[in-house]
């Protein structure tokens, strides 16, 4: 008996690891993908600081810029760039 009791534990071990496994895959998926975005938006972010002063535009890196280029990735920053250039 003590054998087939091993196994059972083994096995709701086992499954017990798999429903984790599945219950936690998409919240990492979901933070891993906005870890890359942020990543992206503050990279393209610097380089338009960068290559922006031969075109004549110019972002500040402040919070609230971090904050949406972070959030948003390249889309938030060509909003930056795009409010910098209307306003």
């Amino acid at each position: 008996m003590d054998t087939i009791s091993a196994i059972l534990m083994l096995a709701a071990a086992l499954v017990l690891i798999v429903i984790l496994v599945k219950v936690l895959a998409a919240p990492i998926r979901l933070l891993f993908k906005l870890a890359i975005n942020a990543a992206l938006g503050f990279v393209i972010l610097f380089v338009v600081n960068f290559f922006g002063e031969f075109i004549g535009v110019s972002l500040g890196i402040n919070l609230i810029n971090a904050l949406i280029a972070g959030f948003l990735g390249v889309p938030g920053v060509i909003l930056l760039v795009l409010i910098s250039l209307l306003f």
